[in-house]
């Protein structure tokens, strides 16, 4: 059994986690995770809600639910293609999965008489409704399943590695930021001013938020959770230019002519006068361009922007 990783090594490489091959790491490189931090990083699209099972009587069409059955029947049928039918029940109706890419294994598990809990999405179907491929677990003869504490995170995923697999690895990732907090890098009197929290607690929400956490906020990013997040990689981006812009002004750049007589000219030639903002950028590039340094300048407008160096 692999080792999780130690207190030191939250940027360990993701094949410290339990379950990551090197051909799962690969898989997982796709999505760029490589470390273990990476992983922590890679935050949910969405959230489903999977605290409550449903009654399969109360499932309506286009909803999504957690619902828990017997097995009924299960049989393969070639109809265009070959497909897996399951029907399950629980004394308030039946429902039908169907499945189009099964192997022998599936079909022997999902025998008659067998308990499953599902999620999925409710259809119409031609005698019950149905769920296609629905994510779903056997239950053993007297095992009770609790209800799921938090709202479900849906990861961006490639093929190879699932909801399942990215939920299991991010859960192992969560247990290591618990005794390894990341560095927290934003200075205390600002969290507390900007009302957000600290780094590893947003992280642990963001991942598993509570049954009773603002599924709206969550599902637009308005979450101070996530506004946290966001803001530290914005403030990442712009210090990482700031950093750029400091590198580049060491560097050294042929000045050019500086007396304007070709731009005034060029200006003299437009069908339009140049509003005031115009001509103060305008200014702006002359100076950038008659100093020994390189111009890193963006230049936007009504119609679009361009790069200037």
């Amino acid at each position: 059994m692999k080792p999780v990783p130690t207190v030191e090594s939250s940027a360990a490489p993701v094949t410290r986690l339990r379950g990551v091959g090197p051909q799962v790491a690969e898989r997982l490189e796709k999505l760029g995770i490589r470390s273990v931090e990476d992983l922590l990083f890679h935050l949910p699209l969405r959230y489903e809600d999977r605290t409550r099972v449903t009654p399969i009587g109360a499932l309506r069409p286009g909803h999504h639910a957690t619902v828990e059955g017997v097995i009924e029947l299960t049989e393969t049928l070639f109809r265009g293609r070959r497909m897996l039918l399951t029907r399950i029940a629980d004394g308030t109706g039946a429902l039908t999965l169907r499945f189009f890419h099964f192997n022998a294994t599936q079909i022997a598990m999902l025998a008659r008489g067998a308990r499953i809990r599902c999620y999925g999405e409710g259809r119409p179907g031609k005698t019950t409704l149905e769920m296609v491929h629905p994510e779903y677990r056997l239950l053993g003869k007297d095992e009770h399943l609790s209800e799921e504490p938090a709202l479900t995170p849906i990861y961006p995923a490639t093929e190879g590695v699932q909801q399942l697999k990215l939920r299991s690895l991010t859960d192992q990732a969560l247990r290591l930021l618990d005794h390894a907090a990341l560095p927290e890098l934003m200075p205390a009197e600002l969290l507390t001013e900007a009302h957000m929290p600290a780094l590893a607690e947003a992280l642990h929400y963001v991942h598993r938020p509570p049954p009773d956490a603002p599924q709206a906020a969550l599902m637009d990013g308005s979450h101070p959770a996530q506004q946290r997040l966001a803001f530290e990689e914005l403030l990442a981006h712009h210090l990482s230019l700031r950093r750029l812009r400091l590198a580049e002004d060491k560097s050294r750049a042929a000045p050019l002519a500086c007396e304007g007589k070709l731009a005034a000219k060029f200006r003299a030639a437009l069908p339009f006068t140049l509003t005031r903002a115009q001509e103060r950028v305008a200014g702006e590039i002359l100076k950038d361009i008659c100093r020994v340094h390189p111009m890193m300048r963006l230049v936007q407008g009504d119609v679009g922007l361009g790069m200037l160096g």
